[in-house]
């Protein structure tokens, strides 16, 4: 199942994360104790859509559409335009910049938002954005 949507031509990323993690066990484990947290991303394309996409790294080590797994809640949630988040998961940007200029806002835990960052350094490889 592909979690790209052709309105939000960044949420490849989502695929390419997704596989990261299901590539190597140990690798999932490992990103689930760090993460220790179930990140929401709510995309806005140049049409004005929204979308949400989440990366459960909290107990599964997996993605999916929509804020959280079914029945869970996100402890973190960031909003940005589907643009940034491109650039952010192809190395253009850190969230920290995007997150000063006003371009990402952040809800919930922002220290555990810190901790997403490795996660997407690993889908930069794997994602032809």
């Amino acid at each position: 199942m592909s979690l790209k949507d052709e309105s939000f031509p960044s949420s490849a990323a989502f695929d390419a994360i997704h596989s990261s993690l299901q590539s190597d066990d140990a690798e999932r484990k490992d990103a689930v104790k760090k993460g220790n947290a179930i990140f929401a991303f709510k995309l806005r394309n140049n049409a004005g859509q929204e979308k949400g996409w989440h990366i459960d790294l909290k107990e599964k080590g997996a993605v999916g559409k929509g804020d959280a797994p079914e029945g869970k809640k996100a402890d973190v949630t960031l909003s940005l335009s589907e643009e940034d988040f491109g650039k952010m998961v192809a190395g253009k940007t850190q969230a920290q910049r995007l997150f000063m200029a006003g371009k990402l806002k952040i809800k919930g835990d922002v220290m555990k938002a810190t901790k997403m960052e490795p996660v997407l350094e690993k889908a930069q490889t794997k994602a032809k954005l």
